[in-house]
């Protein structure tokens, strides 16, 4: 199984077409990956999303673990309701009756298996074609982060978050499906801090304390768990 995992990210890799690095300027497309350390299909997903993070500057790729897994022996390190949460509102909106692991959810929108290489490129594709709506700018200053926000496009009400994700980590898993590996998490959310509602009208800035995580990134979303319209990382 793993050299056919390894020949499908390489046909991923291609197909997302990210030969060379992106500019600062250029469009960020979020893929936010629902995962499980208790859930046995969701290796192959973290997998992925290392990939993706480790070799892609145009996408901000983030691990949301959700807890739903815990109660069939191995209680995710990760895991945060809030994360679940978040999965089960993106399926309302969608107006789907269920969620699974591994999912991702790219551009806030688009519903996609986690392992699933040849998919998730195509979906990442397509939201690097579209503009976004809203200009984001986030820069560290005395342990707060500020943010700038402009809209490119017409007003409408738009949730703004901050989120702050590790560089790392690699877990032994000692019960549950995955009992005996040791799986390596790229970009694991530590905090997902909700800043509340914008009503794009005009140029607004913003001001909160940095995030637990060695990493930060601002997303901008449409609300009601509308497509991320706008995201920076920030510097």
């Amino acid at each position: 199984m793993r050299p056919l995992i390894f020949s499908l990210g390489m046909l991923a890799a291609s197909a997302l077409g990210l030969s060379a690095p992106a500019m600062a300027e250029d469009k960020l497309v979020v893929v936010e990956l629902y995962t499980s350390q208790g859930c046995s299909s969701c290796p192959p997903a973290d997998a992925l999303l290392k990939k993706i993070s480790s070799e892609y500057d145009d996408v901000i790729a983030l691990a949301l673990h959700v807890d739903y897994w815990d109660y069939i022996g191995w209680k995710d390190i990760f895991a945060d309701p809030a994360y679940s949460k978040r999965q089960k509102d993106y399926g309302r909106a969608a107006g789907h009756r269920s969620v699974f692991t591994p999912q991702m959810v790219i551009g806030g929108i688009d519903h996609v298996v986690g392992y699933k290489p040849m998919d998730v490129a195509n979906v990442i594709q397509k939201h690097r074609a579209a503009p976004d709506e809203i200009s984001v700018t986030a820069r560290s200053n005395g342990g707060d982060v500020v943010i700038t926000l402009v809209p490119k496009r017409d007003t409408g009400s738009y949730q703004v978050s901050l989120v702050g994700y590790s560089n790392g980590e690699s877990v032994a898993i000692k019960r549950g499906e995955n009992a005996g590996k040791t799986v390596h998490y790229t970009n694991t959310v530590k905090e997902f801090v909700d800043l509340g509602e914008w009503d794009g009208s005009g140029p607004t800035s913003m001001r909160h304390k940095a995030p637990n995580g060695d990493k930060a990134a601002v997303l901008v979303q449409k609300a009601g768990m509308g497509p991320v319209v706008g995201a920076a990382r920030v510097r």
